[in-house]
């Protein structure tokens, strides 16, 4: 008989889950980051509004990521 593929395999050697703040912080900062740029340099919008646009659209992807996180 031959065994499924991924018999004997629930977890990668090595490999550490990420922990639900760093989760969380990360989505955060990668969003904020990214909305500032596309603000600030491909829309050439004030610094003010783009920070502002970074600080919501991550406040956003915080929120999301927790709720993804708690499924």
């Amino acid at each position: 008989m031959i065994a499924p593929m991924g018999a004997g395999r629930d977890r990668a050697v090595g490999i550490v889950p990420m922990s639900k703040p760093l989760y969380i912080a990360m989505h955060a900062v990668v969003a904020a980051v990214f909305i500032f740029v596309l603000q600030r340099y491909a829309l050439s919008a004030t610094f003010e509004s783009s920070l502002i646009w970074a600080i919501t659209f991550g406040g956003c992807a915080a929120g999301l990521a927790y709720m993804q996180s708690n499924r």
